[in-house]
């Protein structure tokens, strides 16, 4: 009861809503990321703080690419990270996922450090969009 009394004294007794399904929130002070899978009422809270929703970019803006792009292949589709200059994947700056969602259903492939920066998926789906988690520079977007 003493820590949600404190939130309440610090945040307020307004609840506010998390409104989109898949956004995407981070934690400044540790570096964790978390994905909303149903929308609710309250603000996602990690370490006594708000987290920030994390804003989709679509347009690279460092040495690094992020945006992720899509080549058809026989029998579905491949995603890389990095056109023409494939994203780093050290233990200190990684791809942690490439998703796609394919005719409204979503693919996930997660990565490591070591891995090609690209994912595989099986798929005849004629609407496709693709989106990334770099472990430093947040989510990335491409749609075709």
């Amino acid at each position: 009861w003493q820590n949600l009394i404190a939130l309440i004294r610090r945040f307020g007794t307004e609840v506010e809503t998390v409104e989109k399904k898949r956004t995407v929130y981070y934690c400044k002070k540790c570096g964790k990321y978390v994905e909303v899978l149903y929308p609710g009422k309250g603000t996602l809270v990690c370490c006594g703080e708000p987290m920030e929703a994390v804003e989709m970019k679509t347009a690279d803006f460092a040495l690094e690419k992020h945006v992720p792009y899509i080549e058809k292949k026989d029998g579905g589709v491949l995603v890389k990270v990095g056109e023409g200059n494939p994203h780093p994947m050290t233990e200190e700056h990684y791809i942690v996922y490439i998703e796609i969602c394919a005719d409204r259903m979503i693919y996930r492939k997660y990565l490591k450090p070591g891995d090609a920066p690209e994912a595989f998926f099986e798929t005849d789906a004629s609407q496709i969009s693709a989106r990334e988690l770099c472990n430093k520079h947040g989510v990335w977007k491409y749609t075709q």
